[in-house]
């Protein structure tokens, strides 16, 4: 197994070798935590040993660990002040990563990870949870009823899709204060993990809701499909539609709502979910294109995606893909991420800046709550006064003229 990589502590003050700071202007630093008054906190020069557990020898999931990877670093290149971080490196067998992490244990005061879900609750679900340990991901079923809580020493700030969907639902309600949600999505598991969770968030606030599956053979809408979906909203108009979906296929539905009829209709899948309430009189084809439609961050791809057909569309997402001039996300450096994929492996660079700026909290607080102005959102954290909490409130946007644009919500 390839040996731990280490990165050695830099006292306060200390200048990186040949650097002279009296040529260089004072650096933006990005906004400082939010806490009550702490007379716990450690005192400043308290050395913090911080293991970064990933699985960077996965054939799945390595690039994405090391774009995380990187993002931390470029956090602990800002504030490294008596820190000192080792990177561990895992595959995916669980068993692997437990003994890495039971070794991590014993010499370092943090450990941040692991990465996958599957890994996170294999660790949850052991007897080594001791120290503070700050997961990357949530084990499947988490927050939902019956699921068993995290252990007291573990915090998880995973970036999850479903909480997007759930903090879409109640802008969606606060935007559109009557009427019911339309909520679209296909066959693809994680598309249903998404519709059910904001159809879920908006049933608790009071509303109804109904759930389309379209076929979606390709990766294309069924053509038949969208003509029926017309022929619904023509019985009566939601009052916004809610896309589980991804940029592409969102676009494909906002074409098909501005088009004509034109094929006979077949009967696409249903959802148990709460059906609409009586319709209206049959509404106008033109005020389908009009319909407020609400998604995720996964309707922003990216550079190189035609995103003028979404004009108006709305959605969440981090500030680091969203606000440039954002005061945390202008201080740390922007790899240069193209292709495909790139996009998602920008949000794991900020996640990975983020957890360290965590981390590097709870080392000088070891409990107490506090907020964070981070670049993957608004955080807030309650660690190491029993259970944990971690919240975190994404920035909405709206695309105006090709490019998603971020606005109050």
């Amino acid at each position: 197994m390839p040996p731990a990589e280490t990165f050695a502590i830099t006292l306060p003050g200390a200048a990186p070798a040949g650097e002279d700071r009296s040529e260089l202007p004072p650096r933006a630093e990005a906004p400082a935590a939010v806490r009550d008054v702490d007379y716990n906190a450690l005192p400043p020069d308290t050395p913090v040993r911080i293991g970064l557990l990933l699985p960077l020898r996965s054939d799945t999931l390595g690039v994405a660990a090391d774009a995380l990877r990187a993002g931390f670093m470029a956090a602990w290149e800002r504030d490294r002040a008596n820190i000192t971080v080792t990177v561990l490196e895992t595959g995916d067998v669980a068993q692997d990563i437990l003994s890495v992490y039971a070794r991590a244990l014993q010499t370092q005061d943090i450990v941040v990870g692991p990465l996958s879900r599957s890994a996170v609750a294999s660790v949850a679900a052991s007897p080594l949870v001791s120290k503070p340990t700050i997961a990357l991901n949530y084990p499947e079923g988490y927050g939902q009823p019956g699921a068993l809580p995290l252990p007291p020493h573990m915090l998880a700030i995973g970036l999850s899709i479903e909480e997007e969907a759930r903090q879409a639902a109640q802008w969606a309600a606060s935007e559109q204060p009557d009427g019911a949600a339309l909520v679209l999505t296909t066959g693809s598991a994680w598309q249903r993990r998404v519709a059910a969770a904001f159809a879920g968030q908006w049933q608790k606030l009071g509303r109804p809701v109904r759930t389309i599956e379209l076929s979606s053979p390709d990766g294309y809408l069924s053509d038949p499909e969208l003509v029926q979906l017309r022929a619904t909203l023509r019985q009566g108009l939601p009052a916004l539609l809610f896309s589980a979906m991804g940029a592409d296929q969102t676009r494909q539905l906002r074409l098909a709502l501005g088009s004509a009829v034109s094929t006979e209709p077949v009967n696409p899948i249903f959802s148990t979910a709460d059906a609409l309430p009586p319709p209206p009189p049959s509404a106008p084809a033109d005020q389908f294109s009009s319909l407020p439609i609400y998604g995720t961050s996964a309707l922003n791809p990216g550079a190189g995606f035609p995103a003028q057909d979404l004009e108006g569309v709305r959605l969440l997402d981090l500030p680091w893909q969203l606000q440039r001039d954002h005061p945390a996300v202008m201080v740390y450096p922007r790899p240069l991420q193209t292709g495909v994929g790139s996009a998602d492996m920008a949000r794991l660079y900020a996640l990975g800046i983020d957890a360290f700026r965590v981390a590097r909290e709870i080392g000088r607080h070891p409990a107490g709550r506090f907020q964070l102005d981070g670049v993957t959102g608004r955080l807030s954290i309650d660690f190491g006064q029993g259970p944990s909490s971690f919240e975190r409130i994404e920035q909405s946007a709206v695309y105006q003229n090709g490019a998603a644009q971020p606005v109050r919500p």
